[in-house]
């Protein structure tokens, strides 16, 4: 090959090309900064939340109540001699009437806390982030979802903002605002553990299922509070009182494990305590058990999950909808049904009235039909009916 004809067909070629990348480096510095072989660079945290704690740190109230106190229910923890021993006699006196925590939800006065928080209690007030306190009117309460509902009278209130704790996921940031120990309002910081957490034996109730679990720290105190996202908004209710009542921590303090109440939940419940006095589960008309592996080869279905319809109340929601015995319901909505403690408490989130999606099993095959929701008839003893 002579010289003439390299360098028309590889050197001027390969000469311009370099020419031009150098110059499109130039021009777009940002190009140097990786290479396909570069590592990924990690997604930094934030350096402060403060702005999420500004927007909800206004809504997180300090719960107090008036009642006989034969021992402080803190006195048994470790820390309990450490602060007491730094607080005024003022202070100790507050904080003997101190029980826990509440999230202003509605600018109107309206206050989410736990019910074992106000429990007994003859006299509540609540003192707000700015130092203005007030008498608290309880509207209404339920063991069975361990919440609370109280009413108080100031202008000028800051309702924290709802977040969506359905898309909540593992790993998210969180943070959890309340008043441990008495001590002033305070903020932990952890992630979200675990999504759609069932927790046995409690103690409190029969429908607390789908609690989100953290490893921000819920202390005494705390019960009542906000955890919320990274931006302020609210995901759920926090509340120790799984934690006590299951032992699986005996000093009282979270371990990292801790729990709240999802916000979707808890906002549904106060709507009835407001509207009714009383929560309202959704009812379908359906008498169902659990699948064991027996009743799963039976029906030839690939897993447990799921509850088979043993009965179906005549003209119910259910019947009406075309569901027959034998059906084995998979979800209610996007809500997975794994078993009958998930439907109960699908349904008691339910209000009378709404339309729900229901997924479900016939002769191997997956259908879905559409309901209308009802109030558990009484029956004529006047206590509801049975079934889901």
């Amino acid at each position: 090959m002579s010289l003439q004809r390299f360098l028309q067909d590889w050197a001027i070629p390969a000469a311009i090309g370099l020419a031009m990348a150098a110059a499109l480096l130039f021009l777009f510095p940002h190009l140097r900064e990786s290479t396909g072989t570069d590592t990924p660079q990690a997604i930094s945290a934030p350096e402060s939340y403060a702005s999420a704690v500004n927007l909800a740190g206004p809504a997180v109230v300090n719960v107090f109540s008036k009642r006989a106190l034969r021992n402080h229910p803190l006195a048994s923890h470790p820390l309990f001699p450490y602060y007491l021993n730094k607080m005024t006699p003022l202070q100790r006196e507050r904080m003997q009437q101190n029980l826990g925590s509440g999230v202003i939800v509605d600018d109107s006065g309206y206050v989410l806390t736990n019910y074992h928080v106000i429990s007994g209690a003859e006299q509540i007030a609540v003192v707000l982030a700015d130092g203005r306190e007030a008498r608290a009117q309880l509207v209404g309460s339920d063991a069975d979802f361990d919440l609370a509902v109280l009413k108080i009278d100031l202008p000028n209130l800051t309702a924290i903002e709802v977040g969506d704790p359905d898309r909540a996921q593992v790993g998210d940031v969180v943070l959890a605002i309340g008043n441990p120990f008495g001590v002033g309002q305070t903020v932990t910081q952890g992630i979200i553990s675990a999504t759609g957490r069932d927790v046995g034996n409690t103690g409190v109730g029969g429908y607390l299922q789908n609690f989100l679990q953290t490893d921000a720290a819920i202390n005494p105190g705390n019960s009542g509070g906000a955890l919320v996202d990274s931006r302020g908004r609210l995901l759920g209710i926090n509340t120790t009182s799984v934690l006590n009542q299951t032992g699986l921590n005996q000093t009282g303090t979270s371990g990292g494990i801790s729990f709240a109440i999802p916000a979707t939940i808890a906002l549904k419940v106060m709507q009835d305590l407001i509207e009714f006095g009383r929560v309202v589960p959704g009812w379908l008309g359906v008498e169902a058990e659990n699948l064991n592996p027996l009743l799963a080869r039976a029906f030839n279905l690939a897993s447990t999950n799921g509850v088979i319809i043993t009965a179906i109340y005549k003209s119910g929601p259910a019947h009406q909808a075309g569901l027959q015995p034998g059906d084995v319901i998979t979800h209610i909505n996007a809500t997975p049904i794994n078993d009958g403690k998930h439907g109960n408490a699908a349904m008691a989130t339910l209000r009378p009235g709404e339309v729900v999606t229901i997924t479900y099993i016939r002769d191997g095959e997956t259908l879905a039909t559409q309901a209308t929701v009802s109030e558990r008839p009484q029956a004529e003893d006047g206590q509801p009916q049975n079934g889901g």
